[in-house]
């Protein structure tokens, strides 16, 4: 049977100063690097196949750090953009409260919320989802189409898109969903990969 792990990268240097990141390559803090260990301490016992991630090195380091806690590093891994972070354009970098004195409150909430809104010189959750739903039916469910077992560490917003996918979501309801830091979310597949329970890790 087929299964499919999503977790979101531990916490960013970014993330902590409360600074939009989006396709901003910035590292991980001691407190994120310690979320991916305690990642790999609740998939022990997991056996992967195959992982996947992004290009951008906070993704890549908690995925090193799970798959050398797992003893799984000979694991094949493919990295590409289209699951990298959602572009926040010109708010990248900036102090998410201060930007929110400058626009509003209202304003910056809806550029983070909001499904189809775009930021300025960014992208909507709606093409970030577009973009890793195109790589996942492209190189992942291939793989899962053979039985396989499939990691994939990416970010908060290209695995909402994802879960959005998966789990038939709304656009409304996909607002709801949050990946915390470090969080993994397990999908056991059905023979047509349609989703037979789901666990959130």
């Amino acid at each position: 049977m087929a299964q499919l792990v999503l977790v979101r990268h531990g916490q960013s240097v970014y993330n902590l100063r409360n600074l939009f990141t989006g396709e901003l390559d910035v590292e991980l803090t001691p407190l994120g690097e310690q979320q991916a260990h305690d990642a790999a301490t609740r998939l022990r016992g997991f056996r992967f196949d195959v992982a996947f991630t992004s290009v951008l090195k906070r993704a890549n380091e908690t995925l090193r750090l799970i798959l050398e806690d797992l003893g799984q590093t000979a694991l094949s891994i493919h990295r590409n953009k289209a699951l990298n972070e959602r572009n926040y354009g010109q708010l990248q970098g900036l102090n998410k409260a201060e930007t929110a004195r400058r626009y509003g409150a209202e304003q910056v909430q809806q550029w983070r919320r909001s499904y189809n809104l775009v930021p300025p010189g960014g992208e909507s959750l709606a093409q970030t989802r577009e973009r890793a739903v195109a790589y996942y039916e492209a190189h992942i469910r291939p793989h899962l189409a053979h039985d396989q077992h499939v990691l994939v560490v990416a970010h908060g917003n290209s695995l909402r898109g994802l879960a959005m996918y998966l789990e038939n979501l709304s656009a409304q309801q996909v607002l709801d969903l949050e990946i915390p830091t470090g969080g993994a979310r397990v999908y056991d597949l059905t023979a047509d990969l349609h989703i037979g329970q789901l666990r959130v890790l």
